[in-house]
C-alpha cells in the first residue's frame, strides 16, 4: 500500500521555529554582530574582525575565570553523581515511603535560583544565620565574605543541596525500570550486593546517568545567580566565574565587543566539553 505524504503537517512546526528564532537565533546573531565590530556610539559600527576574540583569549582574567569554572564543575560532579546514585539505591521501591521520598527529593528543585542564594546568604551569616552562629558557637572560624575557602565550601554545599535531587530522581527512574526477575536470578546465583550493582543496576542506569552528567555539568559550568547573590564573586575574584565576569564586562563596564566575544567563546567551550563527555560515555557504553 502506497502512503501519500501530507507535508502540510510541517506548518504545525512553524510556531516552534518562530519561537526559537526570536528567543535564540536572533539574539545569537546580535551577539555575533557585536563580537566582530566596534562602536563609539551614535549607532556607528566599525569592523574589528577577530580582534575582540584575540583580546579575550590573551587575557589572564579570562583563563583564571575558566579555571575556576572547571574546578567548580569537577568538584560538583565528583560529589553529586556518586551521592545521587547512593541515595537512589537506598530509596524504597514500594509502599508509602516512595511518594514521601520523591516529594522530599523534589522540594529543593522547586526553589528558584535567586531564592537559593538568598537562603544560603542568610543561613551562613554569623550574626543571624543558623549555620554561621552554630559554627561560631562551636569555636569554628567561618566567614564566607572574607575567607576564600569558606566561600568555596558554602557554594559547593549549596549546590549539592540544591541539585543532587535531580541526579537522585534520574537514577531512581532507571532503577525502578529494572524487572524484578533480574534480582531474583541474581539471588539464585548468590550474587553479592556489589555484583548486583555492577552488572545489573549500573548498566540500566547508564542512559540516565549520561543525562544527569550532562545536565549537571552544563548547569554548574554556567552557574551565575547563586554565587552572585552569596559572594558577589568575592572575596576578591576567588568566586568570579565566567558568567559573573561576563556580566561585569557587559553591564558594569559596558564593553559590548569583548563581552560578546567572551560569550561566544563561553558557548563554544560548553558545546565542546558536552560533546566530549557525551562521546566518551556513549563509546564506552558501546564497547561494554
Amino acid at each position: 500500500m502506497n502512503k501519500t505524504w501530507n507535508n502540510k503537517a510541517w506548518f504545525m512546526v512553524l510556531p516552534v521555529l518562530l519561537l526559537v528564532a526570536f528567543s535564540a537565533v536572533i539574539p545569537l546573531m546580535t551577539v555575533v554582530n557585536y563580537s566582530v565590530q566596534d562602536t563609539f556610539g551614535n549607532n556607528q559600527f566599525f569592523w574589528n574582525g577577530v580582534g575582540w576574540f584575540s583580546d579575550v583569549l590573551e587575557s589572564e582574567r579570562f583563563w583564571q575565570a575558566l579555571g575556576r569554572n572547571l574546578l567548580f564543575s569537577g568538584i560538583i560532579l565528583a560529589i553529586q553523581i556518586p551521592l545521587g546514585i547512593l541515595i537512589a539505591l537506598n530509596m524504597p521501591k514500594k509502599g508509602l515511603g516512595v511518594p514521601v521520598c520523591l516529594v522530599l527529593m523534589a522540594l529543593p528543585l522547586l526553589i528558584p535560583w535567586n531564592v537559593v542564594g538568598t537562603i544560603w546568604q542568610v543561613f551562613g551569616r554569623v550574626d543571624i544565620g543558623l549555620l554561621g552562629r552554630t559554627l561560631d558557637a562551636l569555636g569554628i572560624s567561618y566567614n564566607y565574605v572574607n575567607n576564600v575557602f569558606d566561600a568555596w565550601i558554602t557554594l559547593i554545599v549549596m549546590d549539592v543541596w540544591h541539585w543532587t535531587s535531580l541526579v537522585v530522581l534520574l537514577c531512581y527512574a532507571g532503577l525502578v525500570s529494572i524487572p524484578e526477575a533480574y534480582y531474583q536470578a541474581a539471588k539464585i546465583d548468590g550474587a553479592s550486593r556489589w555484583a548486583v550493582f555492577r552488572y545489573i543496576q549500573l548498566p540500566k542506569m547508564k542512559r540516565v546517568l549520561l543525562i544527569a552528567f550532562l545536565l549537571r555539568f552544563m548547569d554548574s559550568f554556567m552557574i551565575y545567580t547563586e554565587p552572585f547573590v552569596i559572594t558577589g564573586g568575592g572575596p576578591g575574584n576567588s568566586t568570579t566565574f565566567l558568567s559573573i565576569d561576563l556580566v561585569k564586562m557587559a553591564i558594569g563596564q559596558f564593553d559590548l565587543g569583548p563581552a560578546a566575544a567572551m560569550s561566544i567563546i563561553y558557548f563554544l567551550i560548553i558545546l565542546l566539553l558536552s560533546w566530549i563527555f557525551y562521546t566518551v560515555m556513549t563509546s564506552s557504553d558501546e564497547q561494554a
